[in-house]
């Protein structure tokens, strides 16, 4: 009896602050809705379909980590941004100085306004992302699994930036 007593006082413990939630967020209780504006793509190398790929994957992200309802304009929460750079580079060396390894980077620049509590808020905060694959692969074998992995951890670390404060 004890125990259930315990459990239910943590329970409504937990769910009283209003603040915490078991996805991770915190989100203030009067913040209701979030803006998440389309990431332009500024990088030189080209990928016509990432832009697309990370807003929706963001997007996605909110819709099923938070309560808040997405806006277009004006919401609590606006998260804007832009790709900076994608590039391809040496990630391995083989004994001949022959790539074996080559490691495709994302990086992208995100600015976060929190309307109702602007001492979160954040410009220009760089995000960078990055995956390995063998140099026998040429990238465009490889490019669209290598960006959705990107975007994932791309997503992981703008979402723990902005709701979660990590």
């Amino acid at each position: 009896m004890r125990k259930l007593l315990l459990l239910a006082f943590l329970a409504l413990s937990v769910c009283s602050c209003g603040i915490y939630s078991f996805s991770g967020t915190s989100i203030q209780p009067d913040v209701n809705t979030v803006a998440i504006e389309y990431f332009e793509y500024k990088a030189l190398k080209v990928n016509p379909s990432l832009s697309n790929e990370l807003t929706e994957a963001i997007k996605t992200r909110f819709r099923r980590m938070t309560r808040l309802e997405q806006v277009d304009v004006d919401g609590d929460l606006t998260i804007s941004g832009q790709v900076t750079n994608y590039t391809v580079s040496t990630a391995a060396v083989t004994a001949q100085e022959v790539a074996a390894q080559n490691r495709l980077t994302v990086t992208v620049k995100v600015s976060f306004a929190n309307r109702k509590h602007p001492e979160d808020d954040f410009t220009d905060k760089t995000f960078s992302a990055y995956a390995d694959y063998d140099s026998t692969n040429s990238l465009d074998a490889v490019e669209s699994t290598l960006t959705t992995e990107i975007v994932e951890k791309l997503v992981e670390g703008i979402f723990n930036a902005t709701v979660a404060q990590w």
